[in-house]
């Protein structure tokens, strides 16, 4: 690791630079008198902050603070005392991203491992409020908290031109989504001109997907700062949120269709109603899950692109299901 000169560092460079490599790491299969006789025989030359705990292949697999380490009986293996839920930073993340883990977890140091859970390094608190001091002392007593999920580094400073360029291209997404959506309507127009009640709920059918979407993208935006991204994690998150999307759409298509049901006496058109939301706000969940850890993965920021293709998916997916359903059942 390069070593920082004063003024060197910016909010944009990868962490993996900055990490400190003199941390304190025990094994989870050692006792706890095995894991501080080997710490006593070979100090680290750092600070000891936690304890981090690696397995025979050398991933991060949990943390012990100090306190546990010393109060616990020394026959004790490291894997029974030692946390396994453990916040890492990936070696991707940028140092305004690291800062962003101090703001919003508040410890003194956090582990920064690859994709493959490989303990690069540590960042300790300094990191955070050495970037404080130079904002206060080069922006005008900026605060950093302004900077945290906006990523105002970016785009504060800059022109109105440099902002469309960075903001623009992502919204490209919504124009094709609206455009293949105006395509569906006319491919399908046949079931649309048969029953002219399902163009009246093509708005909050699609209302409902959308909002859902949204709200599964700002759960995976917070999860991506949180949790390490496995593809174990990503599974099990993708098939939590689907389950939820079927609740979800299954009572808000409930509620749409016995209003249609009332109205218009149309058995058809509820149907279509049941299916459509029920599916599409299914899907919306799946989508919004996965669309910012995909971005991430290929090195694209989730903030800003996640949103505009997520919506642009949805829509597509919600009213393939509706129209599809209709054919079917009026064809």
């Amino acid at each position: 690791m390069h070593a920082v000169l004063p003024g060197e560092r910016r909010l944009t460079d990868p962490v993996i630079d900055y990490v400190r490599t003199d941390f304190a790491c025990l094994y989870q299969h050692q006792t706890i008198s095995e894991a501080l006789d080997a710490i006593r025989n070979k100090p680290p030359e750092g600070q000891i902050i936690y304890f981090y705990v690696l397995d025979k292949q050398n991933r991060l697999t949990g943390v012990v603070p100090t306190r546990r380490l010393l109060l616990n009986s020394p026959e004790h293996r490291i894997e029974d005392i030692m946390f396994t839920e453990v916040i890492s930073i990936p070696d991707h993340a940028s140092v305004l991203e690291a800062c962003e883990y101090f703001t919003f977890h508040r410890l003194l140091a956090f582990p920064v491992v690859d994709q493959d859970l490989h303990l690069k390094g540590i960042v300790d608190v300094e990191l955070y409020t050495s970037e404080l001091s130079d904002l206060e002392r080069n922006e005008g007593n900026e605060e950093l908290f302004q900077l945290i999920g906006m990523h105002l580094a970016d785009t504060q400073h800059s022109s109105p031109a440099k902002a469309f360029r960075i903001r623009f291209p992502w919204l490209i997404a919504n124009i094709a989504g609206g455009i293949l959506s105006a395509f569906l309507s006319g491919i399908f127009a046949a079931e649309l001109k048969q029953a002219v009640a399902l163009a009246l709920f093509i708005p909050v059918v699609l209302a409902l997907a959308e909002s859902v979407s949204i709200q599964s993208v700002s759960l995976a935006l917070q999860a991506l700062r949180n949790q390490k991204t496995t593809f174990a994690a990503v599974f099990q998150r993708l098939h939590a949120e689907f389950a939820t999307g079927l609740m979800l759409g299954s009572a808000c298509a409930i509620c749409i269709a016995s209003v249609a049901l009332v109205w218009l006496g149309e058995v058809e058109v509820v149907l279509c109603l049941l299916g459509g939301i029920t599916g599409g706000v299914a899907g919306a969940t799946v989508i919004g899950s996965i669309i910012p850890k995909l971005l991430r993965y290929f090195q694209h920021e989730p903030q800003v692109a996640a949103g505009p293709i997520a919506l642009a998916m949805t829509d597509i997916l919600t009213l393939l299901i509706y129209f599809s359903i209709a054919r079917w059942l009026l064809g």
